[in-house]
């Protein structure tokens, strides 16, 4: 039995919600507007503020689709009425972030600069304050967008277990090695 399919979803003040003929669920809030096709299978049942989704049989298919159907739903309702956010902090010297608009442009160590179109649909913001190291903040209604930009921005150069050079997740603990001992 999914715990995470039986959970009820609540509609906060603010928040549209729609559910059309084959599961497609549509949101809107003051963040933004999703759009998102579910499972036609799965039933989805609006009672005023709440929604719930239910599964049609206990087939390993419904049972896998239940869970990740009510998340998807949970996910639009939270990001357009709060927004999701992820913060990347750069550790190395001389490793610099801007951002003019949408093109963030990194400096990582490479000979060359790194340039980065971030989509519309999520707003970037790159902070640099003197004796800390830069951070660049990810922002948007979308949580697997955020997520998935996130970790592209990331792959330019992962943390590296030595020093810890590299982009990673404000608060992330990198696991570190031992170098060599002198001999």
């Amino acid at each position: 039995m999914s715990r995470i399919g039986n959970a009820e979803i609540e509609i906060p003040a603010g928040v549209e919600l729609k559910i059309e003929a084959g599961n497609l669920v549509k949101s809107k809030g003051p963040k933004g507007e999703m759009i998102q096709q579910i499972d036609p299978e799965m039933l989805i049942e609006q009672d005023g503020a709440i929604v719930r989704v239910k599964r049609p049989t206990e087939q390993k298919r419904h049972k896998a689709m239940h869970g990740l159907s009510r998340t998807l739903i949970a996910n639009m309702v939270q990001g357009v009425h709060e927004g999701f956010s992820i913060q990347l902090e750069l550790v190395g010297v001389g490793y610099r972030a801007n951002n003019t608009g949408q093109l963030l442009e990194l400096a990582l160590g490479f000979s060359h600069p790194v340039f980065f179109y971030v989509p519309h649909e999520v707003k970037v913001e790159a902070e640099t304050k003197k004796g800390s190291n830069p951070i660049v903040t990810l922002t948007s209604c979308d949580k697997q967008l955020v997520g998935q930009i996130a970790a592209k921005i990331r792959a330019f150069r992962k943390p590296e277990p030595y020093k810890g050079k590299g982009i990673k997740f404000v608060g992330e603990q990198i696991r570190r090695k031992a170098g060599k001992t002198a001999g």
